[in-house]
């Protein structure tokens, strides 16, 4: 079967004239000032956060029931082994 492309159909500059008056004269539909998108903040972070700058990397090999235990405590599981680890630091300094 072929694939099929999208087809995109823009507006005439007529008929974006039309539609950008509309939209201008509407109160409740004004656009962003440069300033106001400047203030323009995302309410919610995608990806990974940020990093402490104090952590390094490491591949390291559990014993699955090891990890099976700490994955199965929900989410922030590396949290918890990392604390983990530091708490046997502090102990056996």
């Amino acid at each position: 079967m072929p694939k099929l492309k999208a087809k995109t159909i823009l507006p005439t500059p007529a008929e974006d004239a039309v539609i950008t008056a509309a939209a201008m004269a509407d109160p409740d539909a004004q656009p962003f000032t440069d300033a106001e998108w400047e203030q323009a903040k995302p309410l919610v972070r995608r990806g990974r956060p940020l990093g402490s700058g104090s952590k390094a990397q490491v591949t390291l090999r559990l014993d699955v029931e090891v990890l099976e235990k700490f994955k199965a405590s929900g989410d922030g599981w590396q949290t918890r082994i990392n604390e983990a680890l530091k708490n046997w630091v502090r102990t056996h300094a």
